[in-house]
This record gives structure tokens, sequence and C-alpha cells, in this order.
């Protein structure tokens, strides 16, 4: 059950954050967030420097979580290191811990326009002509969430991973695996070449670990950079291997058809990793990008299994729930193909 916003609950908490009385006008659902729930709030700000109307967002999570999922406090200051960072992405403002104001935690943060929808992104022609703007633009931001490492300001509290990324990473997919209510071989034989493969991680950097299309906003009516006006749903962010992001930007599902374009469904994996070397100073080397583009749609399938998992427990029902787990086999037919078994 989703939580209930109105003004009674909430102007409080904005008065008290904007420095001066404040009330919501009017707070709608959004939709997509299938991992977390997102409300479009207009807000009012009577005084101070904050003085007038604000579109922003309130963000929160669903009754029951993925394990990975960072709690809000964590997002909240994981988007306040990007922001100041010079990354895209919508300008953080207020957290709430206090559950007494909603029933969860959440922040609030400034809503952007734009569409993150990934089938108009990919195949709108509103959209195709920004597309190699847009892939460069987006190899930079890349560049850019990389360049903060272990012990930045505000994240110095920021569990790393227990060993090697990659080696861990496959350890916590098979966990999953074990505990599935099926059977998942082709997962299984993924797992097993990841295993053979790992090698140790250069170094330990910020990554996205859901940076794709449908995961960014791009605006047409400002085209500059490929319009892109914000990056979103930094839930599963964490310290791991720089081309983690780079192999689960170009896994199948987020091409949305465009099997032509395989980074994004916006460019080739060649281009975009041109750009992000270029803009990184990082040598992408083909094998590696292929290596973490198997563990990215390994990681998919298991987000999958585990969201079916929360409609088949009766705990959450969902078409929504239903229909991801059925993509399942989506990614084990990728997995195939990629490790040469098909």
């Amino acid at each position: 059950m989703g939580v209930t916003i109105d003004g009674s609950s909430l102007d409080g908490f904005l008065a008290k954050a904007a420095g001066a009385p404040a009330r919501l006008v009017e707070a709608r659902r959004m939709g997509g967030g299938a991992l977390q729930e997102n409300w479009a709030l207009d807000v009012e700000v009577d005084a101070g420097p904050m003085r007038g109307r604000h579109a922003l967002v309130l963000r929160t999570s669903p009754p029951r979580v993925m394990a990975d999922s960072v709690p809000r406090a964590q997002e909240f200051a994981v988007l306040k290191a990007a922001h100041a960072a010079g990354v895209t992405v919508p300008e953080p403002l207020w957290l709430c811990q206090d559950e007494g104001v909603l029933g969860r935690a959440f922040f609030v943060m400034r809503r952007v326009p734009g569409v993150a929808l990934g089938q108009k992104v990919v195949r709108d022609a509103r959209f195709v002509p920004l597309h190699g703007a847009l892939a460069e633009r987006l190899a930079r931001e890349l560049a850019r969430i990389h360049a903060i490492r272990p012990g930045h300001p505000g994240l110095e509290d920021f569990p790393l991973p227990k060993g090697d990324p990659a080696r861990f990473l496959i350890a916590s997919y098979r966990a999953v695996l074990d505990g599935a209510r099926e059977a998942h071989p082709a997962l299984e034989w993924g797992l097993a070449w990841l295993e053979e493969r790992a090698e140790p991680t250069p170094e330990v950097v910020l990554c996205h670990r859901d940076f794709r299309t449908g995961n960014y906003l791009v605006d047409p009516e400002r085209p500059q950079d490929g319009g892109l006006s914000g990056i979103l749903d930094w839930e599963f962010s964490g310290w791991g291997d720089p081309l983690e992001d780079l192999g689960f930007f170009c896994s199948r599902s987020w091409r949305f058809g465009a099997e032509d374009r395989p980074a994004g469904g916006i460019t080739s994996r060649e281009a975009f990793a041109a750009a992000y070397a270029a803009a990184s100073g990082r040598t992408v080397d083909p094998e590696r990008l292929r290596f973490w583009e198997v563990m990215g749609n390994m990681r998919w399938a298991v987000i999958a299994i585990q969201q079916a998992e929360r409609h088949l427990s009766g705990i959450e029902p969902s078409l929504e729930l239903a229909a991801i787990g059925r993509r399942t086999a989506e990614m084990e037919l990728e997995v195939l193909a990629l490790t040469g078994a098909l």
C-alpha cells in the first residue's frame, strides 16, 4: 500500500525545511517506479529565500524493498554528492527520517522536465536526432560519477564491497538463485562463466548501478548536449568497478528493440566506450566490457526474479511485478548468446 500525502501530514515538515510558512498545493502519484514510490508535489513557500511556487518530487520506499536497495537516507547522500560533483541530477533538497510524518522515510528533490520512457527516447522521431550528442553527454556524466571515490565527503559510511566487486556480485547473485522458487540453469551457466573470467578491479569508484535508458530524462525542447536534463534512480548506487555501469547500459533490455544500437538503444558499444574513454581517461577493453555486459544481464535477471517474488509471495500483489518476472527468460537467452553457448 502506498503512502497517503496531503497537506495535513506534510505542511509542517515543508515549513520547517523551507524555513518559512509553506503548504502543499497538489500531490500526484507519478508513473513507473516499480522499486520506489515517487510523488510530484507543487509547493508554495510564503517567505524567505525560497519564496514562491516550487515543482518538487517526493521519493519514498514501498512496503517491501529489495535487499540491495539502499535506504532513502543513503540515496539522498549519494544524490547530494553527485550534484556537488557536477553530475546532471535533480537538486536534492530535504531528507525526512521521521516516520511520523508519512509513515516512511523520504526525501524531496527538484522536479526537472523531460521524458524518461525508454521506448520514446529510443524510437520517437523527436529524440532520434539527439542520440549522438546524448550518448556523448551520458558518457561524460558517467566519467563524473566515477570520479567520486571511497571517502568522499558525505559518503564516508557508504559500505565498501566485501572483497573484489566482481566476485562479490557473483556471490550475491548465486545466493538469490539458490533461494529462488525455480531453477535457472542458463543463469547458473552465466555465473560459472563469470567466475572463470573475474579479474580484480583496478580501481573502486562510485557506480550508479542502474545506469540505463529509462533512468534518465531527455527534454527535446532543450536539445543542447542531447537534451539530457537529469539522471534518476540512485537506489542501487555503491562502490564498484567503473565498467559495471557501462556493461549495464549495454544490456539488451535497455535497447527497447533497437538492436542496431546496443548501447542504450542510442549508439554502438564502440562509440559509447570511446566517448567514455575520452571523458574519463580510462581504457575500455572490449573483453572486459563483454564481461560486465554479461554481469549486467545477470543483474537484471536477478532483479526480475526478486520482483516476481514480491508478487508471488502475496505480500505485494501486482500485475507489473508479475510481468517483470516473466522477462527473466530474455536475460537467460542473452546470457547464453554473449557467452557463446548458443
